[in-house]
């Protein structure tokens, strides 16, 4: 008999720990000539906050932060919940299907509500396939079989500083 999945929820990321708040690296535009800065920081409290400065200047204007996916249970989950608490920017959920550093990634839009903690659940089928802020045409659709990096990304010319507060990622079925 194989491993038994409890129906519901799966708890990705809770921050509570090192252990579980997993590895998250800094992708800014820096990689294409800007000079945005942000970095991603764990208290004691549980909660990692991913924060910066977004600036426009040298065709920049974005701030990330991505970790891989190494652990995701081998069954099909509906879509993805996190609890947050923003700066009344729009942020975007990225997941991506490959390990490597560039390519295209699956995103969905979350508005923040400045100083509040709130749930978003939202389903796989929302995400749209972008690359470099251009939507794609004809790729498969997101399953999370077939998922190797999530993160977070701050952009749409969203210059100044910016914070966003993470509580806990969970998939759910």
């Amino acid at each position: 008999m194989g491993l038994m999945i409890p129906k519901g929820e799966t708890t990705l990321f809770d921050f509570n720990s090192p252990e579980t708040s997993g590895q998250w690296n800094i992708v800014n535009d820096g990689v294409m000539g800007g000079i945005s800065q942000s970095n991603i920081t764990l208290n004691a409290d549980g909660i990692a906050t991913f924060s910066g400065e977004v600036s426009l200047e040298n065709k920049g204007g974005f701030a990330s932060v991505r970790t891989a996916l190494s652990s995701i249970p081998p069954k099909e989950f509906k879509g993805v919940m996190v609890r947050l608490k923003g700066d009344g920017n729009i942020y975007n959920i990225r997941f991506r299907t490959n390990r490597s550093f560039d390519g295209y990634a699956y995103q969905a839009k979350i508005k923040t509500e400045k100083e509040e903690w709130k749930a978003f659940k939202i389903p796989f089928t929302d995400f749209v396939p972008v690359y470099r802020g251009r939507t794609l045409q004809n790729k498969p659709p997101l399953i999370s079989g077939d998922m190797a990096q999530m993160g977070f990304l701050i952009a749409d010319k969203q210059a100044g500083s910016f914070e966003l507060c993470l509580d806990w990622i969970k998939f759910y079925d």
